[in-house]
């Protein structure tokens, strides 16, 4: 049906519960509630007796929700999962050749800051967006750096088939929009990093540091040799400061947004832990890939269906009529799409990030609700078509004009 005024396809009839769909901070998980949070630990120092026995449950509790193997650390540490994965890399790296394996914009600012800390023998794999670099160019003997889930490009690793467990070399993941909805092989890393504002929901500024035995070993034994700054030290003669991974934090943490993760890792669980959470991902997926499926102007970023994410689920506008255009017009437009789909109240933050290809990017992690993604779906088909007729009017608009 079609709005004869306007030339375009009239408003659906239905609209998502929920608009919010940002790849980061992402939505709140279902139920949540500020007014139900404990504020006894607000106004009080983090290095008190009960806070910090507050901030060391959220540790044992976030790595017993991920399965994290009993003899790994883990800790809270200072500016998200991005703060977490450079002090591993600034700590770490440096005593060996380094494997960097780049498709999208944060494992390209991994791979840049490794050249930055003159890494001398420095291994950079690429691939451009939609694509995975040849993984089985990891080698055994060198550390190696990769995302397991592209944020920005929504490309993750369909495994980690391609790491050996029997490895001289350290594996630093960051997983920061895997953690939580994707299975994670821990015999096949070394360290792993994610935040709290991603599949979990919660607030965003402080991330989360595992460290296996191995790289326990490498930091007390054979660092790297570089002067740290404060923030990024995780040793103190030459020993392993295991209080930061016990619940104190090398800077000040916010205490409410302790308290909001706990409310998040509440509602994990009484969903059922992370099988639970990794199925409401899943549902997520499939509501948007059985729309892309059936849908001719739109499809999966990642051209590889196994290695497509269904958490940062990123799509691109196949159109001829859009495809055509210059990279600028094609931003401009999606942008203009998004606008709209702001005003109706529909979607909000689905944009495609500031560095990718044109075209949207819908967050699919376990806070959503599969219903809201199935809702959101005709509306992107009305934003589309709204905008075609920008693109080539109808027969019919060109006349009266």
């Amino acid at each position: 049906m079609t709005d004869t005024a306007a030339g375009f396809s009239s408003k659906p009839d239905v609209r998502p519960a929920n608009a919010q769909f940002s790849s980061g901070p992402c939505r709140k998980h279902p139920g949540w509630d500020l007014s139900s949070f404990s504020t006894q630990h607000l106004g009080r120092s983090h290095r008190a007796k009960a806070p910090k026995a507050r901030l060391a449950e959220a540790i044992t509790r976030s790595g017993t929700l991920l399965g994290l193997p009993d003899d790994w650390k883990l800790g809270i540490v200072p500016a998200s999962d991005t703060g977490a994965f450079e002090m591993a890399m600034w700590s770490l790296l440096g005593t060996r050749p380094v494997d960097a394996f780049v498709w999208e914009s944060f494992s390209k600012d991994w791979a840049d800051d490794l050249t930055t800390l003159g890494i001398e023998h420095l291994n950079v794999h690429k691939a451009d967006y939609g694509s995975l670099p040849d993984l089985t160019q990891a080698n055994p003997d060198n550390d190696t750096v990769f995302v397991f889930n592209g944020t920005t490009s929504g490309v993750r690793v369909p495994n980690l088939d391609w790491i050996k467990s029997s490895r001289s070399g350290l594996v630093l993941c960051d997983a920061t929009s895997a953690a939580y909805s994707m299975d994670i092989d821990f015999n096949k890393v070394d360290v792993v990093t994610w935040s709290w504002q991603k599949v979990l929901g919660s607030e965003a500024a402080h991330g989360m540091l595992a460290l296996s035995p191995r790289a326990v070993e490498r930091l007390e034994n054979a660092p790297a040799e570089r002067a740290l700054p404060k923030i990024f030290r995780l040793t103190k003669n030459n020993q392993l400061i295991n209080g930061i991974f016990s619940g104190a934090t090398i800077n000040t943490p916010s205490m409410l947004a302790l308290e909001d993760l706990h409310s998040a890792l509440d509602w994990a669980d009484a969903e059922g832990g992370i099988a639970a959470l990794k199925s409401r991902t899943d549902q997520n997926f499939a509501a948007l890939d059985t729309w892309v499926t059936k849908t001719d102007w739109v499809d999966w970023l990642a051209e590889d269906a196994a290695t497509r994410s269904p958490t940062s689920m990123c799509l691109k506008i196949v159109d001829p009529a859009f495809t055509a255009l210059s990279i600028e017009e094609r931003q401009a437009l999606i942008k203009t799409m998004t606008g709209w789909l702001d005003e109706e109240g529909v979607a909000y933050d689905i944009g495609n990030y500031r560095a990718a290809p044109p075209g949207f990017r819908i967050w699919g992690g376990a806070t959503v609700d599969a219903s809201d993604i199935t809702q959101l779906t005709p509306w992107l088909d009305w934003a589309f078509d709204r905008a075609l007729q920008t693109i080539k009017p109808s027969e019919k608009t060109t006349e009266a004009v």
